[in-house]
């Protein structure tokens, strides 16, 4: 096997369906290879010959696991990293052609450039939890659309429609009792589990959604793990003018399902159902006092794990 370079190298990889794209930046090279295991085994094999600094691949809805995952287990420094964040820098540098070279190139600049912070992926038994996770979700919103179908289509379709419900139910149970299998075999998380399970307003699948999406919670301050999450509001403001702070970004796993965990929390959680209630007086519309009170519990979790700490009826 060739010498590993010294000067360590940024890598970027357009994911496509039949092929990947793969520029290293600082040696200008770009080599394709199929999006297969004999192609992804050939990337491997290529990477390893270079000091990597990171590795960024952008998401495409899982036509990139197989790679990441390949990358992982070797232990490079790979990331997966959103489409919005890659195609703002593109429009920043000025670059308006779109190939796939040149996706790949851009990738690898923004590694180069940006540098993305590199952070653990899950694998293994924790890789499974997640796709159970994110299975139980696609079948809980297919359930929610066949319910509403069932209020607006006609009658002679009832039956067919409740049969789904019933058929989805089944696979979400079913879903359920992998998660609790899978999890009891993540000895590590047994405390985490029992410390969390027991806030008012968090079922298990949430605080499973938590444990396998949100490995950092506790590791880091209460602005960065909003921030990472997606629910720290962003100002708007220039001159005299004054705009609605949003949410953007973020992890969407953990946002949907703290937003649900929230419908719950706002009734049977004291100091969430106080801070709601305190900004519904206030005239803040019902959803901006949702995703308020997501970031409060969301930085109370955080301090909870980080301190060791159980729940308490106070802020922490």
């Amino acid at each position: 096997m060739p010498k590993k370079r010294e000067t360590s190298v940024n890598v970027g990889v357009d994911v496509g369906k039949q092929q990947l794209d793969i520029v290293i930046h600082e040696r200008q090279r770009h080599f394709t290879v199929s999006n297969d295991t004999q192609g992804i085994q050939q990337a491997v094999r290529r990477l390893a010959r270079y000091t990597l600094e990171r590795i960024v691949v952008e998401a495409t809805g899982r036509r990139e696991y197989a790679l990441v995952v390949a990358l992982a287990e070797r232990q490079f420094p790979v990331m997966i990293c959103q489409p919005i964040k890659v195609r703002s820098y593109a429009r920043a540098e000025g670059i308006l052609a779109k190939t796939d070279k040149i996706d790949a190139e851009v990738l690898a600049s923004y590694a180069a450039k940006m540098q993305p912070v590199i952070r653990p992926l899950a694998m293994g038994n924790l890789r499974k939890i997640r796709d159970l996770v994110a299975r139980r979700r696609q079948l809980i919103e297919m359930s929610t659309m066949e319910k509403n179908r069932l209020q607006v289509m006609p009658t002679h379709l009832t039956d067919d429609i409740e049969t789904m419900i019933i058929e989805l139910q089944r696979q979400v149970e079913q879903i359920d009792h992998y998660l609790d299998d899978a999890v009891q075999v993540q000895s590590e998380w047994q405390q985490q589990f029992e410390q969390l399970i027991k806030v008012p307003g968090l079922g298990p699948t949430t605080v499973y959604t938590l444990l396998a999406d949100l490995p950092e919670l506790g590791k880091l301050s209460a602005r960065e793990i909003s921030a990472l999450v997606g629910v720290a509001p962003f100002n708007r403001e220039s001159g005299k003018l004054r705009g609605k702070r949003r949410i953007k970004g973020g992890r969407t796993s953990v946002r949907t399902t703290l937003y649900m965990a929230m419908l719950s929390a706002v009734r049977y959680n004291p100091p969430i159902r106080a801070f709601y209630e305190r900004l519904l007086a206030k005239g803040k519309h019902k959803k901006v006092a949702l995703t308020a009170c997501m970031h409060k519990l969301l930085v109370m979790l955080n301090a909870m794990v980080r301190n060791n700490a159980e729940w308490r009826f106070q802020e922490y």
